[in-house]
């Protein structure tokens, strides 16, 4: 399918305008979001410990050495019930962490589907939300489950494209999760033969290690990147067990389990990837636990997989 195209605007963005009184702020925020050549940055992702909330989380993470940090939406709201943006702005400042990914979890975002409509709705505003924070990458995972005929394939290249150019407005790259339990894109394959049929400038392929290797990915999978092409990575490991048991308690810190960790970092080394692993698990011993504590216990585990790797 050939790419639809990027529509060339001369406009300033929507983003520009809305950040221009609050910039000076911004600047510690965004820092340096990519690491030097062949090396790439230790993250922590919200759902690991969002018991503790976000400013719980920010504060545990900071006094572990964490520097790097990927928000969640549904943590950025609670926070926003008795704060503002500016006050989660001075907060990630104040504590010296960079938001480097965002997540916004949404419904039919990159198909077409009876929650299509609501969904953009909600990813213009969290687009909006995440922009002022600094951030520069923000995505969705690919959470449908309903059946699908070729018709929603066909269509997805379009609705990935209507996503990106929404991102676009905001100065953000869009990034698509695929995950191992979806109908629609499983498979690091089938989301960059969406991705590249859309065409949009502003999207981007991500991988999440748990649903690249539990899934039904193969590891020559990833030589189908092209340098340079991949936007972000959820880092972890995978705990042995029959496949068809595993679920989101088969996540484990890297190092910890059976997946060739160290491997997959050297292939993305190859395929020129510089930026961020953000550790997302989702057992109840890290997510109801004291986020410096958990996160003093990944630090140490994933840095030493980095150095084996020789990505730190």
């Amino acid at each position: 399918m050939a790419p639809i195209g990027a529509i060339v605007s001369t406009m300033i963005s929507r983003r520009s305008l809305l950040l221009a009184p609050v910039a000076a702020s911004l600047t510690r925020l965004v820092g340096a979001q990519s690491a030097a050549p062949g090396k790439m940055l230790l993250a922590m992702h919200q759902n690991t410990t969002r018991a503790a909330g976000f400013r719980g989380s920010m504060e545990g993470w900071s006094r572990a050495g964490i520097r790097y940090v990927e928000l969640g939406a549904p943590q950025l709201s609670a926070f926003l019930e008795s704060n503002t943006l500016p006050a989660a702005r001075r907060l990630l400042s104040d504590l010296n962490l960079i938001p480097v990914s965002a997540a916004v979890v949404l419904q039919d975002i990159w198909l077409p589907g009876p929650a299509r409509a609501e969904s953009l709705e909600a990813w213009r505003r969290g687009c909006e939300q995440m922009a002022n924070l600094g951030l520069q990458k923000v995505y969705s995972p690919s959470v449908t489950n309903r059946r699908l005929t070729p018709d929603d394939f066909a269509a997805t290249p379009q609705s990935i494209y209507e996503a990106g150019e929404i991102a676009a407005e905001f100065d953000l790259t869009a990034m698509i999760e695929f995950t191992r339990t979806s109908t629609h894109l499983a498979t690091l394959t089938s989301s960059l033969e969406m991705i590249r049929a859309a065409g949009h400038s502003n999207v981007r392929p991500m991988i999440d290690f748990f649903h690249f290797w539990s899934g039904l990915s193969k590891f020559e999978d990833l030589d189908l990147l092209e340098p340079g092409e991949l936007a972000h990575a959820h880092f972890q490991d995978l705990r042995e067990g029959p496949r068809e048991l595993i679920n989101n308690d088969s996540r484990l810190i890297p190092g910890d389990g059976i997946a060739p960790v160290v491997r997959i970092l050297r292939k993305l080394t190859e395929k020129q990837y510089t930026g961020a692993l953000s550790v997302e698990l989702f057992r109840s011993e890290f997510v109801q636990g004291d986020p410096y504590a958990v996160a003093s216990e990944i630090r140490p585990k994933c840095e030493s997989v980095m150095q084996e790797a020789g990505v730190l």
